[in-house]
């Protein structure tokens, strides 16, 4: 059985589960820190991969991590605003990801990318004191990634705009998904990678 490897954000933590059980038939799961607890979603941790300067050393870091096929995501904690300006810059950003797929094929790995999900820009930065986000940055980073995957024919998984045709609440604080939306996402995300098994392109 393929080993899927899931490297993201808390939204990734919280689909996990449910895409774990929807696709245990032809993949075994495992994501990083799959047994660790995470105190601060909001953070870089031993859980969560961060932006994508964290996703990158990260796997730099594990040059004999085990896995088939590498779903990753990064772009929620590289828009963070703070005083000094954006976490990490779009130039930084491409850089990042260029970087982070020719590694992952270098040890003869596959690689998924999975978009960022959306914001509400008022109730985000409302609820979250400590940075500033704005779905604008969301789009543009989107965009990024999906001309950088596309040029070096990386499968894209757009859970963006899954997620904005979804007519249900959405948000249960500043960023996170109430528990429906979430097995909504591991569901689709499974119905893509199972996909793309089946064509043979992972």
């Amino acid at each position: 059985m393929k080993k899927l490897f899931v490297l993201g954000d808390s939204i990734s933590m919280h689909y996990g589960p449910f895409l774990a059980e929807y696709i245990k038939d032809v993949f075994e799961y495992d994501r990083k820190g799959k047994n660790k607890e995470c105190k601060d979603l909001n953070i870089a941790s031993q859980v969560n991969g961060g932006d994508s300067s964290n996703c990158l050393e990260y796997l730099q870091l594990l040059p004999n991590l085990e896995y088939d096929v590498l779903l990753l995501n990064c772009g929620l904690h590289d828009i963070k605003t703070h005083e000094t300006g954006i976490q990490i810059t779009a130039d930084e950003y491409e850089k990042n990801l260029k970087e982070i797929v020719e590694l992952v094929r270098s040890r003869g790995k596959k690689i998924v990318w999975v978009m960022s999900t959306p914001l509400d820009d008022e109730t985000h930065n409302r609820e979250c004191t400590i940075f500033f986000r704005y779905n604008k940055d969301i789009v543009a980073y989107n965009e990024i990634a999906d001309r950088v995957m596309k040029e070096l024919g990386v499968p894209v998984i757009d859970l963006y705009s899954f997620t904005m045709s979804l007519d249900e609440p959405l948000y249960e604080d500043h960023v996170h998904f109430f528990e429906p939306v979430r097995k909504l996402h591991g569901a689709f995300i499974a119905g893509q990678v199972l996909a793309l098994e089946q064509r043979g392109e992972i």
